[in-house]
C-alpha cells in the first residue's frame, strides 16, 4: 500500500507523490510567541512531528519547517503590559516553546525561520505583488487586491460573495474591496517598524508565511500543514499571495488537524478553559499527551480531560512494561540459548512481521494512529504470551524489541528506559539484601525494604527470572 494523504483542497484522499522523488517540503504553521502554548497547540506539535517521523521511516529526507512569529499586534500589546520589548518577548517564549516541544518529546524541525530575520525577503515579496498589479498601497498600508485572484477561496471553498455577505463590521474606506487584506501596516507611533518603499512599518501575519516558505522551500511544498483554524482566511490568503507572485501552487498537498475541546467544551479564550502545556506536565508525563492527541483521528475533533489523561497513563504504562518485560527477559536468556530463530517459533516470527505490515498499512492510511496503536497492542498481547512461556528465544525478543523500537520511533509513546546506572551503592545493597531476605523466608524484612525502595521512587518486580526494578 502507499500513502494516501486526506488532502484538505481536494477534500480526498490522494496517493502522495512528492515533487522531487525521495525528498519531502513540510511547512507547518508555527506559533506566534507571546505567551506559553497550550492543549491546543500541542496537537499540531504532535501530529506533525509524527507525520515527519513517519515520512522519514518510509525512507524521505524530510525539510521540516516550522515558522515563529516574533512581531505581531499580541506581541506589542504583551511587551507594553509588562514593560519590555517585542524582541524581549519573542526570546522569552520562543525559549519556552522549544523547552515545551523537546519535553512533549517532538523532534526539533529541520529550520525555525523568524518573521523578523526575513523581512527582506517580505519585502520583496511584497513589492512584486504590486508591480504585477496583485496588491496596492493605500495611506502607508498595502492591500492584497482579492479580484486579481481568481481562485481566491478554493481551498476553504467559500467566493467572493459568501465572504462580502459575512462581513458584519465596518469596512476600512482604504480599501477597494472589503474581502482585501493587509499585506503591510503603516507604523504607529510607539510601535517596532521596518522600513519599507511604503514607508516604515511591519508585515500582515499572512505574507510572513508565503516568504518563509519560498526562502527555505522553493516554490511548491509537498505538504502544508497546521489547525483547521488557519485553513480561512490564513492558507486561503497565503495560496492568493504566492500563487499570485509564483504561478505554481503554493502547496501539494493540504492537511488539517482538528480542534481539541476541554471536558467536551470548545476551548476559547471567552470560556476561559484554555490549559498550558506546562501545567499539564507537572501532572502528567509527555509520553500521555502525545497518546491521548494520537489516539484520535488528526481530521477528528479530540476532547481533553484529567479522566482521558489517566487512561492515557495506562495505555503509555501497558506499552512501557511490555518492552521493560522483554529486555529483562532477553538480559536472562542472551548467549544461553542459540540466537537463531527456532522451529517453534516461526508462527510467532509471521506473526511479528504481519504487524509491521498492518502497522505500516494504517499509517499509509492519512497517517491513522489509532489504527496504528491498536496494531501496536496486539504486538503487546503477542509478547506478553510469548513472555509466559517457559522458554524463550534471543531472537525473537530481539524481533520484538525491534518492531517496538520501530513503532516507537514513529509515535514516540514509550517512557524513557530506567538506566542501571541511575541506581546509587544504597539501593544496590538494598535489592541485595532483599534476594537474600526472600532466600531465609525473612519475609518481613523483604517486604520492609521494598517499602523503602518504594520510597525512593524504585518498584520492584519478583520475574521468574529473578528481581527487576523500574522508576515510578
Amino acid at each position: 500500500m502507499t500513502l494516501q494523504i486526506y488532502n484538505s483542497m481536494t477534500r480526498m484522499p490522494e496517493t502522495f507523490v512528492p515533487l522531487t522523488p525521495g525528498k519531502v517540503n513540510m511547512y507547518v504553521c508555527g506559533p506566534t510567541v507571546y505567551d506559553y502554548i497550550h492543549i491546543g497547540n500541542a496537537r499540531p506539535l504532535i501530529f506533525f512531528d509524527v507525520v515527519r517521523r513517519y515520512l522519514e521511516y518510509a525512507g524521505y529526507k524530510v525539510n521540516f519547517i516550522v515558522n515563529f512569529t516574533d512581531v505581531d499586534d499580541k506581541m506589542i500589546r504583551k511587551a507594553e503590559q509588562l514593560g519590555t520589548t517585542v524582541p524581549e518577548i519573542a526570546a522569552r517564549f520562543i525559549a519556552a516553546y522549544e523547552e515545551d516541544r523537546n519535553s512533549l518529546g517532538a523532534v526539533p524541525p529541520t529550520v525555525t525561520p523568524r518573521v523578523t530575520d526575513t523581512m527582506d525577503e517580505i519585502i520583496a515579496f511584497i513589492a512584486e505583488l504590486v508591480d504585477k498589479g496583485a496588491a496596492y498601497e493605500s495611506g502607508g498600508d498595502v492591500y492584497f487586491r482579492t479580484n486579481s485572484f481568481p481562485e481566491y477561496g478554493k481551498l476553504s471553498h467559500k467566493n467572493l460573495d459568501e465572504l462580502q455577505y459575512g462581513i458584519r463590521i465596518e469596512v476600512d474606506k482604504r480599501k477597494e474591496n472589503p474581502q482585501d487584506f493587509v499585506l503591510w501596516k503603516a507604523a504607529k507611533p510607539g510601535e517596532i517598524y521596518w522600513p519599507s518603499p511604503w514607508g516604515d512599518g511591519r508585515p500582515g501575519w499572512h505574507i510572513e508565511c508565503s516568504a518563509m516558505a519560498l526562502r527555505y522551500a522553493g516554490e511548491t511544498l509537498d505538504i502544508h500543514g497546521g489547525g483547521q483554524d488557519l485553513q480561512f482566511p490564513h492558507h486561503e490568503c497565503e495560496i492568493a499571495q504566492s500563487e499570485s507572485v509564483t504561478g505554481k501552487p503554493l502547496a501539494r498537498y493540504w492537511m488539517h488537524n482538528g480542534f481539541v475541546n476541554i471536558d467536551n467544551e470548545k476551548m476559547s479564550k471567552s470560556l476561559g478553559n484554555g490549559v498550558n502545556v506546562r501545567e499539564i506536565l507537572k501532572r502528567t508525563n509527555a509520553q500521555a499527551i502525545r497518546y491521548l492527541m494520537l489516539s484520535a483521528h488528526y481530521r477528528s475533533p479530540l476532547n481533553f480531560s484529567d479522566e482521558i489523561v489517566k487512561q492515557a497513563e495506562n495505555s503509555v504504562e501497558r506499552l512501557t512494561n511490555c518492552r521493560d518485560n522483554l529486555k529483562h527477559r532477553l538480559a536472562a536468556v542472551e548467549g544461553a540459548i542459540p540466537s537463531v530463530p527456532m522451529e517453534e517459533d516461526a508462527e510467532v516470527i509471521a506473526r511479528i512481521d504481519e504487524l509491521k505490515g498492518e502497522f505500516e498499512a494504517r499509517m499509509d492510511d492519512d497517517f491513522s494512529t489509532p489504527d496504528a496503536i491498536t496494531v501496536w497492542f496486539k504486538l503487546v498481547s503477542e509478547a506478553n504470551a510469548y513472555l509466559q512461556r517457559p522458554v524463550a528465544h534471543e531472537y525473537v525478543l530481539r524481533e520484538m524489541l525491534n518492531r517496538i523500537s520501530a513503532m516507537d520511533g514513529v509515535l514516540g509513546l514509550l517512557k524513557p528506559e530506567a538506566g542501571a546506572e541511575l541506581l546509587d551503592e544504597e539501593i544496590d545493597a538494598l535489592i541485595e539484601e532483599r534476594t537474600e531476605a526472600r532466600k531465609t523466608r525473612n519475609f518481613a524484612r523483604a517486604d520492609e525494604i521494598r517499602d523503602l525502595l518504594s520510597e525512593r521512587g524504585i518498584l520492584l518486580e519478583d520475574t521468574p527470572q529473578g528481581i527487576r526494578w523500574k522508576r515510578k
